[in-house]
Order: C-alpha cells, then sequence, then structure tokens
C-alpha cells in the first residue's frame, strides 16, 4: 500500500466530503485533517509530501463518516474558535456562531466604558454555553470579572475549562440557576444569547443545528421570546446605576424585543447587524 502523504489525505477527504457538503469540502477537510494529523496549513504548504500516521488516517477516516452522517465539523473536532479564543464544546453548549461576535463586541465595549468610568466591570452572562461571549469580554478588558449562569451544569464544566484554556479562570465563576433565581448582588452588564427559536421555527431547523445543539439553547417558546420576558423582567433588580443588559436576536425579532423591553421601563441605546446585515444584537438602559 502506498503510503498516505499529507497533500493525498487532503485530497481524498475533500473529495469524500464533496458528496454531501460540496460547499464546505474544503474547509470541513482542512479542519479535519489538521486536527487530527495535528498538522497545519503551513505544513501543507511547505511539506505536502509528508507521511501520516496510519492511526491519523483511520482517524480522519472516521471523523469523514461522522461528517457525512451530518454532524457539524466543529462538534466533531470538539471545539470551536470565538473572538479569537479557542472554545470546547460539549452537548450541554450551544455552538458559538460568528454573528454572535456581534453581541460580544458590545459587551466589549460598554465593559471599556464602565471600567474607565469606575475601575472594574462586574458581568453577568445569562445562558453562558461554551462562555464566548463572557470569555471574550474578560479577554479585552482585564479589569472585568464575570458570573456565567446556565441552568445546564455539562455547560458551566465547559464554560470553567475554557475560561482556565484561555487564561481568564480567575476572573470567571459559574453558578447553576434558571435565568435570576440563584442569582444575588448587581452586575453593571447583564449579557445574554438567549434561546430565541419559535416553535413553530424549530421544525425547520437544519438537521446540523437541531441534532447537535441543545433544545434548550434553542427553543425560545411558542413566539420565541420567553427568555426575552424573563430577562426583562428580572434585570432591573440586577443592575448597578447606569447599568445595561445587551441581548442576541433573531434577525425577523428587533421590533417585537424592543417593544417587550420598552413596555417594562428599558430604553433602547444601541443596535448592531449581524455580518450578512441582519439586525443581531440590542442594548438596553433603564
Amino acid at each position: 500500500m502506498a503510503e498516505m502523504t499529507l497533500d493525498r489525505l487532503l485530497a481524498e477527504t475533500r473529495h469524500a466530503l464533496s458528496r454531501t457538503a460540496a460547499e464546505s469540502a474544503g474547509l470541513d477537510a482542512r479542519l479535519l485533517v489538521e486536527h487530527f494529523t495535528g498538522t497545519s496549513r503551513i505544513d501543507a504548504l511547505r511539506n505536502p509530501d509528508m507521511a501520516v500516521a496510519a492511526s491519523a488516517v483511520a482517524a480522519v477516516g472516521r471523523a469523514v463518516e461522522r461528517r457525512v452522517a451530518g454532524e457539524p465539523v466543529h462538534r466533531i473536532i470538539g471545539e470551536r474558535e470565538f473572538h479569537g479564543l479557542p472554545l470546547r464544546l460539549s452537548r450541554g453548549t450551544l455552538e458559538p456562531r460568528p454573528d454572535t461576535e456581534v453581541l460580544a463586541d458590545l459587551a466589549i465595549a460598554q465593559a471599556r466604558l464602565v471600567a474607565d468610568r469606575t475601575g472594574r466591570c462586574r458581568l453577568l452572562d445569562l445562558g453562558t454555553g461554551t462562555g464566548a461571549v463572557a470569555l471574550a469580554v474578560l479577554h479585552d478588558v482585564p479589569e472585568a470579572c464575570a458570573l456565567g449562569v446556565d441552568i445546564l451544569p455539562d455547560a458551566l464544566e465547559t464554560a470553567a475549562t475554557n475560561a482556565d484554556i484561555n487564561g481568564v479562570g480567575t476572573r470567571f465563576a459559574t453558578r447553576e440557576s434558571n435565568w435570576f433565581d440563584a442569582i444575588d448582588g448587581t452586575f453593571h452588564i447583564i449579557v445574554s444569547n438567549p434561546p430565541y427559536i419559535s416553535t413553530s421555527e424549530m421544525a425547520e431547523l437544519p438537521h446540523e443545528v437541531k441534532g447537535y445543539d441543545p433544545h434548550l439553547a434553542l427553543h425560545g417558546g411558542e413566539d420565541g421570546l420567553n427568555a426575552y420576558r424573563a430577562i426583562a423582567d428580572g434585570a432591573a433588580a440586577r443592575l448597578e446605576d447606569q447599568g445595561i443588559v445587551a441581548v442576541e436576536i433573531g434577525y425577523r425579532q428587533r421590533d417585537a424585543v424592543v417593544e417587550l423591553f420598552e413596555r417594562r421601563g428599558y430604553a433602547l441605546l444601541e443596535s448592531a447587524r449581524d455580518f450578512g446585515g441582519n439586525d443581531r444584537a440590542l442594548v438596553f438602559s433603564i
């Protein structure tokens, strides 16, 4: 049997994936091969003829089978980068998407303003999942500390691991809670990427999403707004003076979420669109 080279493994993996994931076959192949062979793009360019161990070839083969069956590539790898930070994934965590970086950017900007004004910033991340948004803030704002809240213990364990991996573990704590139920104290910023998919939309989600992301992190009730009601109802009592609430929203939910918060006495302070030009994040003051 001919020796498997890195270049050949990449080509064969790309071909195998092109049958079911033509649009992403090239990227998926590169991610899987790099992960399971411990190589990089530089290796592929500079040393394409390097030999690949049989064990690594077998691992890539098993990964290809999982990808062909519909499992997202980052679930297979077990991690995904967010805002430049490597984040581990687990069954209890939503896979962070690039669009959520818009929410992180808003939270970072607000945290810097708070830190400049007070010398510190205390952040509450509701439904923290992997810890993505909170850890992005902690990484960019050294004066900040954060409490990550989730209803799933698996998510809290993963978030804590991610905090340690990214060097901010001493400023990140976790707590199991259904929204504000087990939360005390006050915060300068409350941030959340909550479940906001409506019941009817849940049925339309692709298998790569609803088959692998936890439904608790996706389903926002009949109209998709249950989480926003809980946040708006509980946030005011947990905010410092001049505190703010920042939330991610579904691309068709801007008006409904703004109205919901304004009815409870909040004012829209800022909004942002995602990389596709869709409404994606809102910031409220009270």
